[in-house]
C-alpha cells in the first residue's frame, strides 16, 4: 500500500521566539533555518515580516533552502482596510516568500470581543486575504486561531471560517489549539468532522502544550485525517510550549501505525541528525539540553539500575523502545549507588576500557563509587569524572601537571562610573615539567576567575585548551548547617562538539568548583592525547 504524504511545518523562528527569555538574532535565525532545511522539513516559517526589525532583516536576506518552502507569517487584513492598503498584509506579501500563513479568528466570541465586528465581516476578512495571497501566486495557508474552542462553542461558525479560506484557494487550513486546553479525544472527534467537509490533505494541526498534550493532540489529529503538522524544535514556545517536532518526527518514522502509513519526506540520515539539531538550538540559546527529553535528551537512553543494565546488555529492547542510534543519540550506563558490577563493566566498556569482569579492581571501583556518592558525589551525569576515577585506578591517567595552590578573593568596589560592582580574582600555582607557573585572572564570579586562571598558562598544555569552554555550572547544597557539603557540576565543550560533565564535592564551594574544573581540564588533555609531564 502506497504511503500518504504527511507535511511538516516548523514554527521555531516565530513560536519559539515567543518563549520567555528567548530572543533570536538574525544570525541565530539563519543557523536554525539552515539546520531545519538540512533535516528535510517541508515548511520553515521565518517569522512575521514588519513586526520587528529582526524579522524584517531576516526576510530581506533569507538563507537559500534546498528542501523547505520558506513561509512568512502574518494576519488577515484588518477591519476597515482593503487588501491593497493594509500595511500588515502588505509586509507579508512584500517578503516575496513562496508561501504565506495568515492567522485569523475562528471563534465567534473573539470576533465579537477582540475585533468588535460581525461574524460575516470576519469571514470576508479571511476570504479576501487568502484570495489576495493566491492572486499574487503564493501558497496560501490559514491559521484558524482558537479553532477547537470556537468549534465547541459554535461549530457551524468555526467551520464557515475555515471553509472561507479553503474555497478561496487556501492550500492549507490549520486548526489551532491556541490555549493548549483541548484533549486528544476532542481533537480526534473534531478533526474527523472537519475532514468530512475539507479534504484531509488540506488540513493542518497546530497545538500548544499547556496540558502536556501537544504531541498527543497532534497524533490524534493525524489519525483523524490532518496531513500537515506544525511544531517547534524541542517544543519551544510561549507559556508551556508547542508540539515538539523532535518527538513527532521519530514517532512518525519509527512507530506504528504512522510508520507504515505515512511518508514525511525525511531520510534515515536526516533522522540520525535529530539529536544534533535539538542540541544546536540549545547551543544557540546558550542553555543546557533538557536531559530527559524523549528521543534526543542526554538521559533518554540512560540505564541506572543494575537489574536494568543486565537486561539491556542481553536485549536492548527490554528497556529501549527504539535503537538510540536511529535518532543520533547514544546509550548511557552511568554508575551510582544504585549500580551493580554490570553498570561498572558497561561504563568501562563505553569509554574504551575492556577489563576482565573478574578483575578485583572492578569491585574496588564499585565500592569507591558508592562511598563517594554517600559523601555527596553523583556520577549519574558526570561521566567524565567517573572515567577519570576509573582510569586513575587502572593507572591510565598521565601526570600532566601538579596544582601547588590556588586562591580566590572577591572585592566589592566602585568602578570608574561610580557604579558599585563585585570583582573576583584568582591565583593558581601549578608545576609543569618541574617548572612553576603562577597565573592571575579576574572573572565574573569565583568559578569564572578560577577557570580563567587555571587555563591561563599551563606551559606546553595551553595549546590543547584554547577551544575549551565552560558552558554551565550548577551548585547544590547537600546538607544544612555550618558544615554544609556542596556539590558543583560543570559542563564543558570544545570545538569538536564534544560535551562532558565533571563533579566536585567539598564543604567549601570554591574547593568543590576547583575540583570539577580540574577534572574538566585533565579530561580534555586526556582525550586530545596530550603528552605526559616529565
Amino acid at each position: 500500500m502506497a504511503k500518504e504524504r504527511l507535511y511538516l511545518f516548523d514554527t521555531t523562528l516565530r513560536d519559539g521566539a515567543q518563549t520567555q527569555g528567548v530572543d533570536f538574532s538574525v544570525e541565530d535565525k539563519i543557523i536554525i533555518a539552515e539546520a531545519l532545511d538540512r533535516l528535510g522539513l517541508d515548511y520553515i516559517e521565518g517569522g512575521w515580516p514588519g513586526a520587528n526589525p529582526g524579522d524584517t532583516a531576516f526576510f530581506e536576506n533569507p538563507p537559500t533552502f534546498k528542501n523547505a518552502t520558506f513561509t512568512a507569517f502574518g494576519m488577515t487584513r484588518r477591519p476597515g482596510r482593503s487588501v491593497s492598503n493594509d500595511s500588515g498584509l502588505k509586509a507579508v506579501l512584500d517578503a516575496k516568500t513562496p508561501a504565506t500563513c495568515l492567522v485569523g479568528k475562528s471563534w465567534d466570541f473573539q470576533v465579537d470581543v477582540a475585533l468588535g465586528i460581525s461574524n460575516e465581516e470576519n469571514i470576508e476578512l479571511i476570504a479576501s486575504s487568502i484570495e489576495e495571497c493566491v492572486r499574487q501566486d503564493r501558497e496560501a495557508m490559514y491559521d484558524a486561531e482558537h479553532f477547537f474552542d470556537g468549534y465547541k462553542a459554535n461549530p457551524d461558525y468555526a467551520m464557515a471560517c475555515i471553509k472561507a479560506a479553503y474555497e478561496n484557494g487556501g492550500r492549507w487550513v490549520v486548526l489551532c489549539d491556541t490555549n493548549g486546553g483541548a484533549m486528544p479525544h476532542e481533537v480526534e472527534e473534531i478533526v474527523t468532522e472537519v475532514v468530512k467537509v475539507i479534504p484531509g490533505d488540506h488540513v493542518g494541526i497546530h497545538t500548544h502544550n499547556d496540558t502536556e498534550n501537544a504531541v498527543s493532540n497532534t497524533l490524534a489529529a493525524v489519525r483523524a485525517g490532518a496531513r500537515q503538522v506544525q511544531g517547534t524544535i524541542n517544543g519551544l514556545g510561549e507559556r508551556c510550549g508547542n508540539a515538539n517536532m523532535m518527538s513527532l518526527i521519530p514517532t512518525f518514522m519509527l512507530k506504528e501505525p504512522f510508520k507504515s502509513c505515512f511518508d514525511i519526506g525525511i531520510t534515515e540520515e536526516g533522522l540520525r541528525s535529530l539529536t544534533s539539531v535539538s542540541r544546536l538550538l540549545d547551543e544557540v540559546l546558550n542553555r543546557a539540553p533538557n536531559r530527559h527529553q524523549p528521543y534526543v535528551g542526554p538521559s533518554a537512553f540512560t540505564h541506572k539500575g543494575g537489574l536494568h543494565v543486565s537486561a539491556v546488555q542481553k536485549n536492548p529492547s527490554t528497556y529501549e523502545h527504539v535503537d538510540p542510534s536511529l535518532v543520533g543519540n547514544a546509550r548511557i550506563i552511568p554508575v551510582s549507588d544504585q549500580a551493580g558490577r554490570s553498570n561498572v563493566l558497561a561504563q568501562l566498556k563505553e569509554v574504551g576500557l575492556n577489563v576482565d569482569p573478574k578483575d578485583p579492581r572492578v569491585d574496588r571501583l564499585l565500592e569507591e563509587v558508592k562511598e563517594r556518592e554517600f559523601n555527596g558525589y553523583s556520577y549519574d551525569s558526570a561521566q567524565a569524572s567517573f572515567e577519570l576515577m576509573a582510569r586513575r585506578r587502572l593507572g591510565q591517567v598521565p601526570d600532566f601537571f601538579q596544582v601547588e595552590s590556588f586562591r580566590v578573593q572577591v572585592e566589592r568596589r566602585h568602578n570608574a562610573k561610580g557604579e558599585q560592582i563585585s570583582v573576583s580574582d584568582a591565583v593558581v600555582k601549578v608545576v609543569v615539567d618541574g617548572e612553576r607557573y603562577m597565573s592571575v585572572a579576574e572573572g565574573n564570579g569565583a568559578v569564572n576567575a578560577l577557570d580563567m586562571a587555571l587555563r591561563k598558562d599551563l606551559g606546553k598544555y595551553s595549546q590543547y585548551l584554547k577551544d575549551l569552554r565552560l558552558e554551565d555550572f550548577k551548585v547544590r547544597i547537600l546538607t544544612t548547617g555550618t558544615e554544609a557539603v556542596t556539590r558543583v557540576t560543570i559542563d564543558s565543550t570544545d570545538d569538536s562538539d564534544r560535551r562532558w560533565t565533571t563533579v566536585g564535592v567539598s564543604p567549601n564551594l570554591v574547593d568543590a568548583a576547583f575540583a570539577a574544573l580540574l577534572d574538566s581540564v585533565i579530561y580534555k588533555l586526556l582525550k586530545d592525547g596530550a603528552p605526559s609531564g616529565k
